[in-house]
């Protein structure tokens, strides 16, 4: 039954002691209220005012700790922001510098392909017919190509020893050149440069007596591919030994 008492008179004094905004009615009302507490024994009084100023205190606790949570609140709402901030600057950058990256590639890939032109540029071959000995070759009834088999220069690895055949690793300007030669006889000597299946330039000697030597040069725009050698013509020979007097050369100018 005390309790019953006390807790609306607890509430009474509390809103007495702490409300500052009340009509005039109210106040009145509460007036009356407080008076009918001073009737009251004093040491209950003196309990519901301690109990009032704990209960004050505490909702003035309360409303402090809401207002440091809302500021907490505002900072960490601040500090998210400043961390997507960061996050978005930090995938700006991964994006730059991917961008980077693969500019850095291309680059490279670039770089890779002037060493590769300026590698395969480098072309150059001369050989002569025989690699030891001495000797004629022909005559045949037919056209047959002419192996040189005595390589000391191949540069690229253009010319191929084995088939008489050079092959264009670029598209470029080449520059041939050719020199035959045979003794005296009935036979002459001759040669055709042939570009693929064309005949392009012939170098031709016939000396019934002696030694008799002829020679020839062409320049030539050749594609990836394409296969350039020489012909002996039908029905002649050439001669060749140590001194090496039957030779085909030739070179890159310049790619395109």
């Amino acid at each position: 039954m005390k309790i019953t008492v006390i807790f609306p008179l607890l509430l009474l004094v509390c809103s007495g002691s702490t409300d500052q905004n009340k009509t005039e009615a109210e106040k009145e009302i509460l007036a009356q209220q407080i008076t009918s507490l001073q009737s009251l024994p004093q040491d209950i009084l003196a309990v519901l005012r301690e109990m009032a100023v704990t209960l004050t205190q505490q909702k003035f606790d309360m409303r402090l700790l809401q207002t440091e949570n809302k500021e907490h609140a505002a900072k960490l709402e601040r500090q998210e922001t400043e961390l997507k901030k960061q996050e978005t600057e930090l995938k700006k950058q991964e994006t730059e510098l991917k961008k980077q990256e693969t500019e850095l590639k291309k680059q490279e890939t670039e770089v890779d392909k002037l060493k590769q032109q300026l590698k395969v540029g480098q072309v150059a071959f001369s050989a002569s017919l025989l690699a030891t000995g001495s000797g004629y070759f022909g005559p045949f009834p037919t056209f047959t190509t002419l192996i040189f088999k005595h390589v000391p220069t191949n540069i690229g690895k253009a010319y191929n020893p084995h088939t008489g055949i050079f092959t264009a690793p670029v598209r470029g300007a080449y520059h041939f050149e050719w020199y035959i030669g045979t003794h005296g006889g009935h036979q002459a000597s001759g040669a055709v440069l042939v570009k693929n299946l064309q005949q392009i330039v012939t170098a031709y000697e016939h000396q019934t007596s002696g030694y008799g030597s002829s020679a020839n040069g062409v320049t030539l725009l050749l594609e990836v591919g394409d296969v350039v050698f020489l012909r002996l013509w039908v029905n002649t020979k050439v001669f060749d030994n140590v001194n090496h007097h039957t030779t085909f050369s030739g070179h890159l100018l310049f790619t395109m």
